[in-house]
């Protein structure tokens, strides 16, 4: 639990490595939140489309309020620990620019969270792995 609530410790801070746990345990508590959400206020709807049918699924009543409010709350968290992320990889974090191109971009920026950092120091702090590694994670 400790590592879900870690980018929210670090709440607007662009400096600085995170790890992939720290990253996915992140998102993993992004995606349970969802699923809660979904699961106590969601429907499930099948429409008739020109093409034939479409399924789809929404928030109803508080629940888009309440997934609305934790989106918001969550975005610059989610945006500090994407650009940590790309860092402890010594790449800029201004890839995260790449969702902005349709279909590469997102697989791109997936295939990049999933790669291990930069063994030692490199040019934006220490190896959140090293133990030795002094204030690393506050």
């Amino acid at each position: 639990m400790n590592w879900m609530l870690l980018p929210y410790r670090r709440y607007a801070e662009f400096t600085g490595r995170s790890r992939r746990r720290e990253y996915w345990m992140f998102v993993l508590l992004f995606v349970l939140v969802f699923a809660v959400l979904n699961a106590v206020f969601g429907t499930n709807e099948v429409v008739r489309t020109p093409n034939g049918f479409g399924y789809g699924s929404r928030l109803v009543g508080g629940g888009g309020t309440l997934g609305g409010l934790f989106a918001l709350v969550t975005f610059i968290p989610a945006l500090a620990v994407s650009v940590r992320r790309l860092h402890d990889q010594d790449r800029s974090g201004w890839l995260l620019l790449l969702m902005l191109l349709p279909f590469f971009g997102g697989f791109a920026l997936f295939v990049l969270m999933c790669l291990e950092g930069t063994r030692g120091p490199n040019q934006y702090g220490p190896d959140p792995k090293d133990p030795l590694s002094v204030d690393v994670f506050r």
